[in-house]
């Protein structure tokens, strides 16, 4: 009966309800602070009751004392305090993996210093890409236990340096595999506590450093790197896996020294370490929605060598870049940057992109320093830690639209017949950037034009926002009241009424306290943490992106304690109560957030019609048009209900993760919610192949080469907020020794 009925939707509906993948979208959107299953907004926001009158800006952190000692496990290996170093003092530093990777390596995060996720291997082609088939799999061992949530969505990519293929787990334990064959050579366990994961266990990387003054042969002349979601940085001996003893305190440092109070699971690193010019620049999350006086967004500079501190660049401090002593900490609340940073050897520069500050659907508490760099790049210098430009991609952010994507940096054709070196900035609101990485100025055409006025009392919005109109756009239309639809014309009337009901005036509505507004592209639309993949040789930019609106209200006081909201920090807080995955605190500020995908709770289909999710192949080269474009994602594992039908049609679903693209001329990319790794064709936009893979492929893929045979490698490890299946298997391809 149920499938008699799949079928007559069908045909009347066509195949639009089988686009989203409700199995997998339930809290899709909370990769960027987005809603968990069933959340609802509450109602009006009742601004007109006297007990709920916005409170004065205190000024201060208002929260536990920041001079506090920080909770048992903040410091989750009781690591002592780190010292400092001069940077004029710092070793030369030998050339590394990334400047130059050999032609079978995958040296860093996106293969090599400038970030491309190009590879020039060449064997596996379009002719021969269909006899693809599984090489080695290999299990990290790091999902959920019984009793645990479910937060496991790992987001590895492995590197490739000689001889080996170098990986972190979702929970930070580093390995060291035979890329040949996937044999452990060895595992260095951090024991990281299951505490301390944030609101993803999540490791996207490692990073391949070889020392100048350890000599060659010796442990650690070449080490590993990894930031760890509690808060440590580790250098092990790439050889053997043991900790490095020259670098901070037997390999380790403490990351948490001078943030101030905190709890376990507030704060986290997710990314590889970016190294430039001997510095290793770190940078981390803060755990969204919390209170206004969250934990610094401090970024910071590390000896590669020793491990001692070099610099912090504190927003509210510009001009003091040394670490906080005696009763002193990092300015709380300001940006925070979770994103992989590009580092530029030859400039001397780190380009680190930004989130807003904390309390992020108001911005009426922030400081000026903090509106002049959030969701921005901000190149900082490596020798000072301070701003040398900054391009800001939305003004008094309070849409969430952080910056998520690592640059590109590439050769821009200039006017003169002179290249300009150049970085390519992707953005949430799927506007793409084209900046000189000398000055941070635009290359391409970028227009201000004027946005809405805000109508919540006392957070005025900013009267422009900018457009790059030099790139296509990675977004799509706005939104209609007839784009509105379901699996049944009751759900479609319903999601009518949400659309009318909601307050909606373009990617810029406000935020507002008397009803609901949407979103769109939403806090996790146009391109996340996947990054764009960049052919040099041929000027191909590759860009997989989403279109998902969220539905958002602000809610006074007595409304936030109704639902029970409080911050991570609170002694009572619960994680059943949101905060962390959607609804939000927002402690400290006059209101808290209810956030939910804006969709049918019954049916949990998006309100609007698909696609959700695109892949488009852009000429950089000549003409920045469009080469190719289409939806990313099939039905075979999505569906209304959350039941999977099974059907191949390519409709386009919510995706994470990025692509990579090889001289062969090939795409590879997972990413999208069907747990499907393709293999499309460079040039055309056609799928040549698939593979089911047997978890979500939320990660980006890499492809190296031993002994001759090319690989293709992609952690099918899933992603609890897109509930695709979680996993703890590496899954690696190669052609057959005949089709070679």
């Amino acid at each position: 009966m149920l499938m008699r009925r799949y079928r007559f939707l069908a045909m009347g509906m066509g195949a639009a309800w089988l686009c989203l993948p409700v199995s997998s979208y339930a809290q899709f959107a909370a990769a960027g602070s987005g809603g968990p299953p069933g959340a609802s907004i509450p109602g009006p926001g009742r601004a007109d009751e006297p007990a709920e009158q916005a409170p004065a800006d205190p000024g201060y952190f208002a929260g536990p004392s920041p001079y506090a000692p920080q909770a048992p496990g903040v410091n989750a290996a009781n690591l002592p305090d780190i010292g400092s170093v001069a940077a004029d003092s710092l070793p030369a530093m030998l050339p590394q993996a990334g400047a130059d990777p050999a032609p079978g390596d995958w040296a860093t995060y996106g293969r090599d210093d400038a970030q491309t996720r190009y590879s020039p291997l060449a064997q596996i082609t379009p002719e021969n890409v269909s006899h693809l088939q599984v090489a080695f799999t290999y299990h990290t061992g790091s999902y959920p236990r019984p009793g645990q949530t479910n937060k496991w969505a790992a987001e590895t990519t492995p590197i490739k340096v000689g001889d080996g293929l170098y990986m972190c787990s979702a929970q930070n334990d580093i390995m060291k595999l035979d890329p040949a064959t996937g044999k452990e050579i060895w595992r260095r366990n951090l024991g990281e506590k299951y505490e301390a994961i944030p609101y993803t266990a999540a490791c996207k990387g490692v990073t391949y450093f070889t020392s100048s003054q350890v000599p060659q042969g010796q442990p650690c002349h070449n080490r590993i790197l990894e930031g760890t979601l509690d808060m440590r940085l580790v250098a092990v001996d790439a050889a053997t896996g043991e900790f490095c003893p020259g670098f901070g305190h037997d390999g380790q440092v403490n990351l948490m020294q001078g943030m101030g109070e905190s709890v376990p699971g507030f704060v986290a690193m997710t990314v590889p370490p970016t190294v430039v010019n001997g510095v290793v620049v770190v940078n981390h999350q803060v755990l969204d929605g919390q209170r206004r006086w969250a934990p610094s967004g401090v970024v910071r500079g590390y000896d590669a060598e020793s491990g001692r501190f070099v610099w912090a660049w504190d927003v509210k401090r510009p001009d003091d870049h040394d670490q906080p002593t005696g009763n002193r900490h990092y300015s709380r609340g300001t940006p925070n940057s979770w994103a992989a940073m590009t580092g530029d050897d030859a400039l001397g520069l780190v380009y680190v992109p930004t989130g807003n500050s904390a309390g992020d659907y108001f911005s009426g508490y922030r400081s000026a320093a903090e509106n002049a760099v959030s969701t921005s790049i901000v190149a900082l210098d490596v020798k000072t830690g301070s701003p040398r430009w900054v391009f800001q991609t939305v003004h008094k952010d309070v849409w969430d639209y952080d910056m998520g994507s690592q640059v590109t940096m590439m050769d821009m054709p200039g006017t003169d017949g002179q290249t300009v070196p150049a970085i390519i900035v992707p953005t949430k609101r799927g506007q793409t950037f084209v900046l000189d990485r000398r000055t941070g100025q635009s290359i391409l055409p970028v227009e201000e034009r004027p946005a809405p006025a805000g109508n919540v009392a006392g957070d005025t919005r900013a009267p422009t926002q900018p457009w790059s109109v030099g790139m296509p756009s990675l977004h799509m239309p706005d939104l209609r009241e007839q784009d509105m639809w379901g699996v049944s014309p009751i759900d479609q009337l319903y999601c009518r009424i949400k659309f009318r009901r909601a307050h909606y005036v373009g990617e810029f509505t406000p935020p507002s306290l008397d009803r609901p507004w949407i979103m769109y592209p939403g806090n996790n639309g146009g391109s996340d943490w996947g990054s764009m993949a960049y052919d040099p040789q041929t000027g191909i930019l590759i860009a997989n992106w989403n279109a998902s609106p969220m539905y958002a209200q602000l809610i006074t006081r007595n409304k936030a304690d109704a639902l029970n909201l409080m911050p991570i920090d609170d002694p009572h807080y619960h994680p059943g109560a949101g905060a962390a995955e959607g609804n939000g605190p927002m402690e400290g500020t006059p209101y808290a957030i209810t956030i939910a995908p804006f969709w049918d709770p019954f049916t949990r289909m998006l309100c609007h019609k698909p696609p959700y999710g695109m892949i488009t192949a852009i000429d950089m080269k000549h003409d920045q048009k469009v080469l190719w474009q289409h939806p990313l994602g099939t039905a075979r594992a999505n569906g209304p209900w959350g039941l999977p039908t099974g059907l191949p049609w390519e409709i386009g679903t919510p995706n994470n993760g990025g692509a990579v693209v090889t001289a062969g001329g090939l795409v590879f990319i997972g990413a999208a919610t069907d747990n499907l790794i393709r293999a499309i064709d460079e040039r055309t936009g056609k799928v040549l192949w698939s593979h089911v893979l047997p978890g979500g492929g939320q990660a980006n893929p890499m492809t190296y080469e031993v002994n001759g045979r090319q690989y293709v490698a992609i952690m099918a490890g899933g992603h609890h907020f897109m509930m695709t299946p979680v996993t703890d298997e590496l899954v690696v391809f190669a052609l057959p020794q005949a089709a070679r």
